[in-house]
């Protein structure tokens, strides 16, 4: 399976598994035994050290399902296939306790209370795995935790990959469209849109939502791959090529599959599921503390605010997300009311060399919008963009789609991360007049990525603050 995604997902699945089967035990022994005071007496009485004997249990159990396959990617992902390597994995363990009770002469403990555990083990274990799967699907199709995959290549071969992702739910992946490479593509009957050819590939990737680029051409077009594969690495996508010969792209990438499949996949960037999960984990809540500790902090500013001017308390203004994903940015106004109208007057005075704006002494400023801007406290209320996950703490500067209209393709990567509220140009590159150079310090921070890297950005961007030098 793809790695991206199999990593995080055997491993929920794992712990998951890990939590049902001693619940299962704790379970049985109420059933067998009674309340907890004497199920636990029962337990001391027939083992010498029950804790130790349940952690064995456990442990083998998810040794044995790891066995039979169930935390890799197979070949056949079926409920049949589950449900029997589910009840393989059961058996062996009902083999492997009888032997272990048998070796170390343990008479005493109850049968029934085996007969009750493993059965109700496996339907447990199944069961987890049914609701894993429809709770997936689920989120999938009401657009939640989706991430969208271009196909370049309308053949059945393109066809029958784009079916064969989407047969996995749990990879939140779903296809968008197909993109037409050639004559070989004529008469392919398509489930999904066909978007274009392979010539309008810039395109689409700039006016859709992509996350992912699937390149099912024939390997004939070997040029015409690494050409569509370059450009897609350019812009921060991730690349998968199925049963792709090519070696010069091989050495590039890693080989994966799915459904035994082999796919190369390229990724430009953090593509490392567990440190990303763990990144969102720091967001969440360190968000929603922050939200508590300094939510007397962002009342008294609202005030001040509402004292100092006439107009809202907050600001909102769409922003361009993770690959494109539009969102509204939300920030304490500092701005008189009727700025965004000014903006035109004031763009031949814009100090920052490309494709983004900034005054050096802002007219449209406010009193107190001056001081919340030389702080950066105008961005607190993004801590709530950062719990509904449109951004994180640290990450790349939300763009205007104004300015990302504009950007040239290697500009367009810094759209591969999540945007932050903090980031390397905002501790390193603050005053520097040159767009290219912030969009460096971001990409700097995208190759180098790692949670250690988050905590010094979070750590330098106080001090950043205190110093008062935004404007």
């Amino acid at each position: 399976m793809i790695r991206r995604y199999a990593a995080l997902f055997h491993a929920v699945l794992m712990a998951a598994d890990a939590l049902v089967a001693l619940a299962v035990v704790v379970a049985a022994a109420s059933f067998r035994f009674g309340p907890a005071s004497e199920w636990s007496s029962a337990l001391d009485s027939s083992l010498p050290d029950p804790r130790f004997a349940v952690g064995v249990f456990i442990a083998t159990w998810i040794g044995l399902l790891w066995m039979r396959g169930l935390y890799r990617g197979r070949s056949h992902w079926t409920m049949r296939g589950e449900l029997r390597d589910v009840i393989g994995a059961g058996l062996m363990l009902l083999m492997a306790t009888l032997s272990a009770l048998f070796l170390f002469k343990l008479p005493d403990v109850s049968r029934l209370l085996l007969v009750v555990i493993f059965p109700a083990l496996v339907a447990a274990a199944f069961a987890l795995r049914v609701i894993m799967r429809l709770v997936l699907i689920y989120l999938r199709n009401n657009g939640r935790n989706a991430r969208y995959m271009l196909v370049v290549g309308a053949n059945a071969r393109a066809k029958a990959f784009a079916n064969t992702v989407e047969s996995h739910p749990e990879l939140g992946l779903v296809v968008i469209g197909h993109l037409k490479a050639g004559p070989t593509d004529n008469g392919v009957y398509l489930r999904r849109p066909l978007l274009g050819s392979i010539d309008d590939l810039e395109t689409v990737l700039h006016g859709q939502i992509v996350d992912e680029v699937a390149i099912c051409l024939p390997f004939a077009m070997e040029d015409l791959i690494e050409q569509a594969a370059l450009l897609c690495q350019q812009e921060g996508k991730v690349v998968r090529i199925p049963a792709a010969p090519v070696e010069r792209i091989l050495s590039l990438g890693h080989l994966e599959s799915i459904d035994g499949m082999g796919v190369y996949s390229l990724a430009n960037g953090p593509d490392r599921a567990a440190g990303l999960l763990a990144k969102r984990l720091v967001d969440l809540i360190a968000a929603a503390v922050l939200m508590l500790v300094l939510a007397p902090v962002m009342a008294l500013l609202a005030l001040l605010i509402r004292f100092d001017s006439s107009g809202p308390i907050l600001f909102r203004q769409e922003r361009v997300g993770l690959h494109g994903r539009p969102f509204y940015l939300v920030k304490f106004r500092s701005m008189c009311r009727g700025a965004e109208d000014q903006l035109e007057d004031l763009k031949a005075h814009n100090v920052i060399q490309g494709h983004a704006f900034k005054l050096e002494f802002d007219p449209r400023v406010t009193r107190m919008g001056r001081f919340l801007r030389r702080t950066s406290l105008d961005e607190l209320p993004q801590l709530w963009n950062v719990l509904s996950g449109q951004m994180s703490l640290v990450g790349p500067r939300p763009p205007l789609p104004s300015e990302v209209a504009r950007y040239d393709v290697w500009h367009r990567r810094r759209l591969s991360m999540k945007p932050g509220m903090t980031g390397l140009w905002q501790i390193g590159a603050r005053r520097c007049p040159e767009f290219d150079r912030w969009v460096e310090k971001d990409l700097e921070y995208i190759d180098n990525w790692s949670l250690w890297l988050d905590l010094k950005i979070m750590a330098r961007t106080v001090p950043a603050m205190l110093a008062a030098e935004g404007r």
